[in-house]
């Protein structure tokens, strides 16, 4: 099988698939990741039409649609080489639109697709605990779900191609959200002078609390910034879900604020960055106060 793509998210998944018996050959333009998927058991291989000679499967685990198209395209693109039969899982967040019309693409040439983007970051990309939202055929899921199984504990099958990324969307839409008023939350708990060490404590046993808080909040208080995602894979999911809502006239003033959040850190050279690093943007922030007279 083919893997491309070994980034925080794609290399901790080829880890896994090559441990469950699969031989992976993967493709990253940087050596180290290829040093790391051999050093787990897996083969490096130098274009993806290379490491999808012979493949029954490929799973395309890139930052975007535009690195997907590279990866599939030209002389040593994937499609070069992987034959009818053959079955693609796209892990990567696109928009929905891309995905439906790959999957058309790939369908003229027998082989099956399964729009099927992951959630639960790096840690459960190290665990085999991701969730998959998979789009696609059922004939495309029953191929795919024993890779699948290597790194996922849940596969949600909500749909045709395109349907998986559709809800990808909408959960980062939520989960950026989450982690930029988190960041605010614990800005406005600094400056008032509580205890930020028992503020997380006390909204993690109360009705504030969500997945992003718990798994954030205390990062961002103790200064951990070792990246399970960065600010710039958020704002590029930020401007997937605008464009889309834009597409069918949906106002979305709660993720245009986030994307606020983000595009100030990106722009403050933080686009490789861990997305606890909001924190320290909103440290720097300080409100505009109101003119005299106006109501409180």
């Amino acid at each position: 099988m083919a893997c491309i793509g070994l980034g925080m998210m794609g290399g901790p998944m080829a880890a896994r698939m090559a441990a469950n018996g699969y031989a992976v050959h993967g493709v990253d333009l940087r050596p180290d990741a290829l040093d790391r998927l051999v050093a787990s058991g897996g083969h490096a291989a130098g274009t993806p039409a290379q490491a999808a000679r012979g493949a029954r499967f490929a799973v395309i685990v890139v930052h975007n649609a535009e690195q997907a198209d590279a990866v599939l395209s030209g002389p040593e693109g994937l499609l070069a080489t992987l034959q009818p039969g053959a079955a693609v899982w796209l892990a990567c967040t696109v928009g929905p639109d891309y995905a439906r019309a790959l999957a058309r693409t790939l369908d003229q040439r027998g082989i099956l697709m399964l729009d099927g983007p992951v959630s639960g970051g790096v840690a459960g990309a190290r665990t085999g605990t991701l969730s998959v939202l998979a789009g696609g055929s059922n004939e495309a899921a029953a191929a795919l779900g024993p890779l699948m199984s290597t790194c996922a504990m849940r596969v949600h099958h909500v749909g045709e191609a395109g349907t998986g990324s559709a809800v990808k969307m909408i959960n980062q839409v939520l989960v950026a959200s989450h982690i930029a008023l988190a960041a605010e939350a614990l800005a406005l708990g600094q400056r008032t002078g509580v205890d930020l060490q028992q503020l997380v404590r006390a909204v993690r046993d109360s009705s504030g609390n969500s997945v992003m808080f718990d798994k954030r909040a205390l990062r961002m208080v103790n200064g951990d910034h070792e990246p399970q995602a960065t600010v710039g894979i958020f704002l590029k999911d930020l401007d997937i879900a605008l464009h889309e809502a834009g597409a069918v006239a949906q106002a979305m003033p709660m993720a245009r604020a986030a994307r606020h959040v983000f595009a100030s850190a990106q722009a403050q050279g933080l686009a490789a960055a861990s997305d606890t690093r909001l924190f320290d943007i909103y440290r720097q922030l300080k409100a505009v106060q109101p003119s005299e007279g106006a109501s409180s």
